[in-house]
């Protein structure tokens, strides 16, 4: 069950949509809200510190840091004040840190009394940031020990939700937190899985037989092809919004860039995707 739910802020508005996701989800939970403002050690005394002077054209002094890091902190009692009045506005109970560290590990660290983990596909600093999504995304999907749900820069309240089984570790995990949550929401699910080989249907009994237990209402469906193209042409086509996902790889790109299908779904859809490891 969830009553705990975190969600980091970095003043973006991917961080803002993730608010609106934890408000909606807090109020159908009874949940408690907890944000959490990093002030990224990497950033501050690394080589973005350096850049910054550079473009600045000054050397940096001794004292730099710790007036940024002022600048810092102020900026992040905003963020997390603009967090609690809008909980507040919306009266869901709340709470709010800030704390000072890498933020992949911090986020990860106070997840640890959490139950869900609500994050941006894509923070304040996008424009730093490399490979096919948010590289903080990325690494607190490695990392949490909870379930993450990654959402998109637009919220839209969540009605048709489906599950992308694979019958792997990742997935019956997911199923698990997903049985959970469309229960205590009253949602029915579509569950698809794509046709590997003979056994769609094996894997997808599996799903059901899970499932009714918690009596969530539920429709089964194989999809001809074997590519992560065609679950993220169903979810479209089939106007879902909201995919739940285990984090699946089964080759060295998974080292990289998570799990290959994960990863492109994550990318190409416009709702948030909720994945376990």
């Amino acid at each position: 069950m969830i009553k705990n739910i975190l969600v980091p802020q970095d003043g973006s508005k991917h961080s803002k949509t993730a608010l609106e996701y934890g408000i909606f989800l807090a109020k159908r939970f009874h949940a408690n809200l907890i944000g959490l403002h990093i002030i990224d050690i990497v950033a501050l005394e690394g080589s973005f510190l350096h850049d910054l002077s550079g473009s600045l054209g000054f050397e940096p002094f001794l004292n730099f840091s710790s007036k940024m890091r002022e600048v810092l902190e102020e900026k992040g009692k905003t963020i997390l004040k603009d967090f609690s009045d809008v909980c507040r506005k919306e009266n869901v109970r709340h709470e709010s840190f800030m704390e000072n560290g890498i933020v992949v590990n911090e986020i990860c660290e106070r997840a640890k009394l959490t139950d869900l983990v609500i994050i941006g596909r894509r923070g304040i600093n996008v424009k730093f940031e490399y490979g096919l999504f948010g590289s903080a995304a990325e690494g607190i999907m490695r990392k949490s020990p909870q379930p993450v749900m990654v959402v998109s820069e637009e919220y839209k309240e969540i009605s048709k939700p489906m599950f992308a089984f694979d019958g792997s570790a990742s997935a019956s995990k997911t199923l698990h937190y997903a049985a959970e949550f469309l229960k205590d929401l009253k949602q029915s699910v579509t569950v698809i899985n794509l046709s590997k080989d003979r056994h769609s249907a094996d894997v997808l009994k599996m799903a059901e037989d899970y499932l009714k237990p918690y009596h969530v209402d539920a429709r089964f469906v194989i999809l001809e092809g074997d590519s992560p193209e065609e679950i993220v042409k169903y979810y479209k086509g089939n106007n879902h919004d909201l995919i739940f996902m285990g984090l699946s790889g089964h080759s060295k790109i998974y080292e990289m860039v998570l799990g290959s299908t994960t990863e492109y779904v994550i990318r190409k859809v416009d709702g948030p995707v909720f994945v376990a490891r």
